[in-house]
């Protein structure tokens, strides 16, 4: 007992020093502005400390009786702040460069009538272990794809996979689902954050425009502006809203409103640029497994397709999304942007994908694409060639290993396996 006393004092002093440290993060909204933002349970918004500087924190939520008992405070960041803290909690800055990134997306945990994630199991819902390895990348940027709310229904009565789990859009599930497991990364790196349809206004929107939204937060829901963050280099992440964007039915409402979006788009050149929206534009939903025969599999997404059809997409190199739970990427050769595909930080996936990496020829929307596809949690790093304007990137699952490499060289987007 006198050999594990100290141990535990140790512990226990960890855990209370992180319950008493704020909840706070830096966000890159739009025109690459940075933002520090709180979660704060005090009486008035806290005050930050920007190179030493006091800076007075502006509300941005006030408490309310929906589940959210707690304020919501931010700031504007100057360019080139180098030191940044809420509480005497550093937050990250926003290097002059970014060069090192981390994607991911689909975290929370599945808590909705019969399907039932194990949350309470580190390995069946991993969130908090690939936070903690990819905050150990020593990211410059966090991009998630979105996805952050699943904790939808009350957990069955008497199962242990999920039991003392919250449920509904409200303060607790966002915590237990995103901000809790999510604070190693929330550390590490500025993040740029996705709406996915788990925010949609049917489920999560409430929590997803008090803390995460770039713009304001809505009065009503609604669409999600559009906005731009340059990263340096000729690279700018185009981050557009396809939470209502529906996989099968492209209804003229849904296409309207994706076509505002891409319509924000710079015209015309061979661009680098990314967007980064959730559901992909041309993607794949494993639905049957024949073993040995390989994956049946359908296309998505007709309504994004439908608003993309027609339009100047020249400054795009990639679209960077989630929604599906696997890993994959389509290169379409210079004909169209390349789709990656990171819906793997935490949510299950098709019980018809593999965890073995596939490759296919595929059709989408009227052009091949040659298709790599795996299901296993984990996250993609993807950093700048030293000398050459393309990308190299890695996938790592959950105990670090190397399960995909890519490069990624104007629209041509190569994954292999390692």
């Amino acid at each position: 007992m006198r050999l594990w006393l100290p141990v535990l004092l140790a512990l226990l002093g960890a855990t209370a020093a992180q319950a008493q440290s704020p909840i706070a993060w830096t966000q890159l909204v739009d025109g690459g502005v940075a933002e520090a933002r709180v979660v704060a349970d005090g009486p008035t918004c806290p005050e930050a400390m920007v190179d030493g500087e006091p800076r007075p924190m502006k509300l941005r939520a006030a408490p309310d009786d929906t589940g959210f008992p707690n304020r919501v405070c931010t700031l504007a960041l100057p360019r080139g702040a180098a030191s940044i803290s809420v509480g005497g909690h550093a937050l990250p800055p926003v290097p002059a460069r970014i060069d090192r990134i981390v994607v991911l997306g689909d975290t929370g945990c599945r808590v909705k009538g019969l399907l039932v994630q194990a949350c309470n199991d580190p390995r069946a819902w991993p969130f908090a272990l690939v936070s903690k390895r990819a905050a150990a990348e020593k990211p410059d940027l966090v991009i998630h794809v979105g996805d952050y709310y699943y904790r939808e229904s009350a957990c069955p009565p008497l199962l242990s996979a999920c039991v003392g789990s919250p449920h509904g859009d409200l303060w607790p599930s966002w915590d237990a689902d995103f901000f809790a497991p999510a604070r190693p990364l929330l550390d590490a790196a500025p993040w740029v954050f996705a709406r996915g349809n788990h925010e949609n206004c049917a489920r999560g929107w409430k929590g997803w425009s008090r803390m995460l939204e770039a713009g304001p937060p809505m009065a009503a829901c609604g669409e999600s502006p559009a906005f731009h963050v340059p990263i340096g280099g000729a690279v700018t992440l185009h981050v557009l809203d396809s939470a209502d964007a529906d996989d099968r039915i492209p209804a003229p409402a849904s296409v309207a409103l994706v076509r505002r979006q891409l319509d924000t788009l710079p015209r015309g050149g061979k661009g680098e640029d990314w967007i980064v929206t959730h559901r992909p534009i041309w993607g794949e939903a494993p639905v049957f497994s024949f073993g040995p025969m390989g994956v049946f599999t359908v296309g998505l997404n007709r309504t994004e397709q439908a608003a993309a059809r027609g339009q100047d997409l020249s400054a795009v190199a990639m679209i960077v999304s989630g929604h599906v739970h696997h890993f994959a990427s389509f290169d379409f050769g210079e004909a169209r942007p390349a789709q990656l595909v990171a819906g793997t930080g935490g949510d299950v996936g098709e019980k018809a994908d593999r965890a073995r990496p596939y490759t296919a020829t595929v059709s989408l929307d009227g052009l091949d694409a040659e298709s790599f596809t795996f299901q296993q949690f984990g996250y993609f790093l993807l950093e700048r060639s030293p000398g050459h304007p393309g990308w190299t990137g890695v996938f790592k699952d959950l105990d670090g290993k190397v399960v995909a490499r890519c490069t990624l060289d104007g629209r041509r987007l190569k994954c292999g396996k390692a």
